[in-house]
């Protein structure tokens, strides 16, 4: 089955991480090597489940444009981490850097640990009427594209933040280093939740953790949350000269995220959007209906929209518009999960 080949990507992606690590802490380059191979293996292997995942959805539909996996949040969570982990090996490659492979391996791990505790179904499905078109693969397909562009901004975006915030009381100092505390704390808890789960497929996230039904576990937990947050507040300047050590410079993160969101928004813009309009109108008679998800997707372009707009005609740059590329990450995951999650709508194909 892919979804079992999918897992084993998953699987690469987390090892990778404290690989990734252990290269930051030893810049050994033969650990770096290792961490690249072990990304990639999980890539190659990724991009084989995908195949075969398109191959099993043809049986059903008997269409390529419509045997495209993304047609449910795990198929659209599995092709977001496959963009988001291509996109960071052509970063690396081009600019001959792995400084933050361990923060893409821990975004890719959480995401395809998700797919296992939000108890998201696997299994292949016969294409609800709403999504028979052949504008799913173009509206689609682009729109994680660009998720995956803006993820990366996200990632070298907050680094940027981290590294250039001298006042460690200062906002978006704590919360960046407050999502950092939490990101690790998340990836971690996934694993226990996974690998302590008695049923693969009832496993709930935090479950092992925060959610444990031992007030003991539990209260620990939260310590443990809090204390990662803290150390990641605390000691950022371990990370700011380990960053520096590569050379690693707020330059460098800042051009990168600017890339990341100058490449993903004409892409969201079109693909997402005015894509999105069209097949809506031949869907539902109409080109905007502000359904939950229009509208999110709405505010994510205009949060991008302002990130260019601030950096180009205000002549804003530094740690002030870095904030804005996370912060607009954060909106896109509501935007990608939230909505399917929390919200009804039109688009509610796309939840669990």
């Amino acid at each position: 089955m892919s979804y079992q080949i999918i897992s084993i990507a998953g699987l690469f992606y987390i090892i990778a991480m404290p690989i990734y690590i252990v290269y930051l802490l030893t810049k050994n380059k033969k650990v770096g090597f290792a961490a690249t191979g072990m990304l990639s293996t999980g890539a190659l292997i990724h991009i084989y489940g995908f195949i075969q995942r398109f191959k099993e959805m043809y049986v059903i539909n008997h269409s390529i444009m419509r045997s495209i996996p993304v047609t449910n949040l795990y198929e659209s969570l599995v092709f977001f981490v496959l963009c988001m982990v291509l996109g960071y090996l052509f970063i690396e490659w081009k600019y001959k850097n792995r400084s933050f492979g361990v923060f893409v391996s821990i975004v890719a791990g959480i995401t395809i640990g998700l797919t296992d505790v939000l108890g998201i179904t696997k299994e292949v499905q016969p294409l609800v009427p709403a999504l028979k078109s052949n504008w799913l693969l173009a509206h689609v397909t682009l729109s994680f594209i660009a998720y995956a562009a803006f993820g990366i901004s996200f990632i070298t975006g907050l680094l940027h933040v981290i590294m250039e915030t001298k006042n460690k009381k200062s906002f978006k100092y704590i919360f960046s280093t407050s999502i950092l505390g939490f990101m690790l704390f998340m990836f971690l808890s996934i694993i226990f939740d996974v690998v302590s789960a008695s049923n693969p497929k009832s496993v709930k996230i935090f479950h092992s953790t925060l959610g444990n039904s031992s007030i003991v576990i539990s209260i620990f937990s939260w310590i443990a949350l809090i204390a990662m947050i803290f150390i990641f507040w605390k000691f950022s300047d371990f990370l700011i000269k380990i960053l520096k050590s590569l050379k690693i410079t707020p330059e460098f993160l800042e051009d990168v995220t600017y890339k990341g969101i100058a490449f993903g928004f004409p892409i969201f813009t079109i693909g997402g959007l005015v894509f999105g309009a069209i097949w809506a109108d031949q869907a539902w008679g109409r080109y905007w209906g502000w359904d939950p998800k229009e509208t999110w997707s709405l505010i994510t372009w205009f949060v991008y929209a302002f990130y260019l707009h601030a950096k180009f005609i205000r002549g804003w740059k530094g740690t002030k518009i870095s904030m804005i590329a996370v912060i607009g990450f954060i909106v896109t995951i509501f935007t990608y999960l939230g909505v399917n999650l929390f919200l009804s709508g039109l688009h509610s194909y796309g939840s669990m």
